[in-house]
């Protein structure tokens, strides 16, 4: 064809019209993996390429970390992070992962929430989103913060509505928060009663009697005597409306929470029923065995037979939904119901 009337479209590679290569006679040559020995990243390897030398950290952070080393390896964790370049995607998100769990393990919780937080707003998918919920779960349990805990394990089952671990996780959560909210209201109660009484026994609580002692007739003396005897029986009656408020206050808190704890097991056990058929060995052994565990827990509730019943329907309706349903919904309709 002349110079010039080429097609187009019509370009071929030169390696269509060779010969096809030529296999070798016998059986093919046996293939050889690259073994490694134990720790070789600790050995110093001289690699000019900066992609391995930052790998070669971070398998050292990594087994510091293994190794209840949690100094060490942030120190690693913290030197590959600043040499990372900006399109290092993945490797930055496991080094700042590990810097926030070294951070939890060294009493630094905000640092580590911080950096959660952060990952949280850059998760670009469902699967990065779920590894960051799990994070700040494990440093809100680390900081024993069960409000936030809770707020974790909401989202995490928006996400995953049909996990019956984090449902589980949940009831025993707010098991917990039932008791910590009695104990902060008392000690908050005890303060502001405790500074009540203080106030109304001095007799010089005024802002000019600092530390005076003033002199009294003994009229007024019989005055005071009558106006105190009155204001202490005004005192002891308020405060005996405000105890009578304040325990129903901690009776409906109470109530409140196991309801919620018993919703949130109820769920669980239902999800754990419908995965049993699919599952055998240690499997099945432990479904059946945390089945049982949410059965004995559950009778420490001392629910009617009515109430449980109307949960369990409840919930089974919003399973069959087959929707990511907002956990504090179904706590919505059984207020509304009870």
């Amino acid at each position: 064809m002349e110079t010039g009337c080429w097609l187009v479209g019509c370009e071929f590679e030169d390696s269509v019209f060779e010969d096809g290569r030529q296999r070798r006679a016998g059986p093919p040559a046996s293939y050889c993996a690259k073994r490694c020995e134990p720790q070789w990243f600790y050995e110093e390897t001289g690699s000019s390429d900066n992609v391995e030398a930052l790998t070669i950290k971070k398998f050292r952070g990594d087994l510091a970390y293994r190794r209840q080393e949690y100094q060490k390896a942030l120190q690693e964790y913290s030197s590959i992070s600043e040499e990372l370049s900006l399109t290092s995607f993945a490797m930055k998100r496991d080094v700042q992962e590990g810097q926030a769990r070294c951070l939890t393990h060294l009493g630094r919780h905000a640092e580590a929430l911080e950096i959660a937080t952060n990952l949280e707003t850059k998760a670009t998918n469902t699967d990065h989103l779920t590894t960051v919920l799990y994070l700040q779960l494990a440093i809100c349990s680390s900081l024993q913060n069960l409000e936030k805990t809770i707020f974790c394990l909401q989202k995490l089952i928006s996400l995953h509505p049909f996990n019956p671990w984090n449902w589980g996780k949940l009831a025993e959560a707010y098991l917990n928060l039932g008791p910590a909210l009695l104990v902060s209201s008392q000690k908050r109660n005890s303060f502001t009663s405790s500074d009540k009484a203080i106030k109304s026994s001095s007799p010089h609580s005024g802002k000019d009697c600092l530390l005076c002692i003033p002199e009294i007739s003994p009229e007024s003396s019989k005055f005071s005597m009558d106006a105190s005897s009155s204001d202490s029986q005004q005192n002891e009656k308020a405060l005996k409306n405000t105890q009578n408020s304040v325990s129903e206050k901690r009776e409906a808190v109470l109530i409140e929470t196991q309801i919620k704890a018993c919703a949130a097991f109820v769920r669980t056990r239902l999800l754990l029923q419908l995965t049993q058929s699919q599952q055998t060995s240690f499997a099945l052994e432990r479904n059946l065995k945390t089945q049982q565990e949410i059965e004995d827990k559950m009778k420490a509730f001392r629910f009617k037979e009515e109430t449980l019943l109307l949960i369990s329907e409840i919930l089974k309706y919003c399973i069959s939904l087959n929707k990511k349903i907002h956990p504090l919904l179904w706590e919505k309709i059984l207020f509304q119901r009870k």
